[in-house]
């Protein structure tokens, strides 16, 4: 598999590379679905190349192949719902309409990155939609679910800095939890 210069490896076959929680989904993934263990890859990155636009320069991605996860919350009748929203990185999640619209809050914020990474159990600029909290909506923009330019494969966070997933984006869309969303990105 050749997606940039990085050396793609099957992510079952090395879950150290990945956040505990990140290992933990994919494992269950992998056991109800048949596809998780040939098509979901993992490469090791240096982390201090972990941002979107380092990790497109320095190894030679295409942009649109980059997908962001983003943390968002609001309240609602004192209740708190809390999403992902994951977007292709040549885009940017509409927070303050389509996401707020989607949690049905009056105001939705991205969360703080202490509270993002403790609860999510991955590093900041790692963070993927791939083992998040129960309770997490995992909202992945539709554009993210089908080819592009830059191919079928969708780069996404690993939960750690040091390596990157990559995944069709069709399969994302398979992602126990995952709802394919219409315009929830900002061109």
């Amino acid at each position: 598999m050749t997606l940039g210069t990085l050396d793609w490896k099957p992510a079952i076959e090395h879950l150290d590379l990945v956040a505990p929680p990140t290992a933990r989904a994919i494992s269950a993934w992998a056991a109800a679905d048949g596809d998780v263990a040939q098509h979901v890859l993992v490469a090791e990155i240096d982390p201090d190349l972990a941002d979107t636009a380092a990790l497109t320069d320095a190894y030679a991605l295409p942009p649109s192949a980059s997908a962001n996860c983003v943390l968002v919350a609001g309240r609602r009748e004192g209740a708190e719902r809390v999403a992902a929203a994951v977007v292709r990185a040549t885009t940017r999640a509409d927070v303050n309409n389509a996401v707020k619209r989607l949690l049905d809050v009056r105001k939705a914020s991205f969360l703080p990155m202490d509270r993002a990474t403790a609860e999510s159990g991955m590093e900041y600029g790692g963070i993927t939609p791939v083992g998040l909290p129960d309770g997490y909506r995992v909202l992945v923009d539709a554009r993210v679910t089908v080819p592009d330019e830059a191919g079928e494969l969708v780069v996404v966070g690993s939960g750690l800095r040091r390596s990157k997933i990559a995944l069709p984006g069709a399969l994302l869309a398979r992602l126990p939890g995952v709802e394919v969303i219409e315009g929830i990105a900002l061109s």
